[in-house]
């Protein structure tokens, strides 16, 4: 018999077959499952005999349900949380309810098993070492391109799921914030049937994306770490790097400005205020 508490479960991001036996043997053994949605929930549970009891539990209903839920566990229950693909509290449902577990001393369990995030970084061929999570960028062009702008300073392979109807657009604000020689990978369908991986530049990424008639499925979307320059070896001074870089993409100065400071490996603010500096002795 499983020990009470609550068990957070990954469930298969594609194929059945990502489920594992200790995911099977927890599911089986609880007094409830809260699933994000029921009714894909249940196909999972039908396709393996498990009969065990299914509760909704969804960004719509989290805190309510997350009181009731607690309570079962207080009293020595064992609930499972899974989400429709992947691992829950991921950019999914769950994080209350493991909050309000914890801070109520009950056990939290992890049941590990798929991720796409994971999934798509050790398949990309970029840097695993040292990588950002970064979860869906905004929808709003505006908000999105100003976080690529901040997460462009981080010198780390960056993991972003986005929705294939927005994968276009986001390819097009990473070409204009990193540049399009920028290294890009697009994971799409992760191990289902039509599984994909799409390297190359973001350039040349997205031109492969823009001639498809649609563009399906679940992606997730990593972005190569930016090299730092040191700043003697950028490449002549900052009022040169900052023409080149005005004349040769018609940015504008601000732009430019934090072109400048990828380049070499520093802060914006830095930049600018060097920049004052060689201006003052003009």
């Amino acid at each position: 018999m499983l020990d009470p508490g609550l068990y957070l479960v990954a469930t298969p991001i594609g194929n059945l077959e990502d489920i594992t036996l200790r995911a099977l043997r927890v599911l089986k053994g609880v007094d409830r499952i809260a699933c994000e949605d029921t009714r894909l929930t249940q196909k999972l549970l039908n396709h393996f005999d498990i009969a065990t009891p299914t509760v909704s539990y969804h960004q719509h209903n989290e805190q309510s349900r997350t009181v009731e839920l607690v309570a079962l566990l207080q009293q020595g229950g064992r609930v499972a949380v899974v989400s429709d693909a992947g691992t829950p509290a991921f950019s999914d449902p769950g994080l209350d309810l493991v909050r309000a577990a914890v801070a109520a001393g009950v056990p939290v369990i992890p049941i590990p098993g798929a991720n796409a995030a994971l999934s798509a970084l050790i398949a990309s061929g970029l840097d695993t070492d040292r990588f950002l999570y970064v979860g869906f960028l905004p929808s709003k062009p505006g908000a999105r391109r100003t976080e690529l702008e901040a997460l462009a300073e981080r010198h780390l392979t960056l993991v972003v799921y986005e929705a294939p109807h927005r994968i276009l657009e986001t390819l097009a604000d990473v070409e204009a914030v990193w540049g399009d020689s920028v290294r890009v990978v697009v994971a799409r369908e992760l191990t289902k049937l039509h599984e994909e991986f799409l390297r190359g530049t973001v350039a040349e990424v997205r031109q492969i994306l823009s001639t498809r008639d649609r563009i399906r499925g679940e992606i997730v979307l990593l972005i190569e770490a930016p090299v730092a320059v040191q700043t003697a070896k950028a490449g002549g001074t900052l009022l040169q790097q900052l023409s080149h870089w005005m004349e040769a993409e018609g940015l504008e100065e601000k732009d430019a400005l934090k072109r400048v400071a990828r380049e070499r490996g520093v802060s914006k603010s830095d930049v600018y205020r060097e920049l004052q500096r060689e201006r003052s002795k003009k």
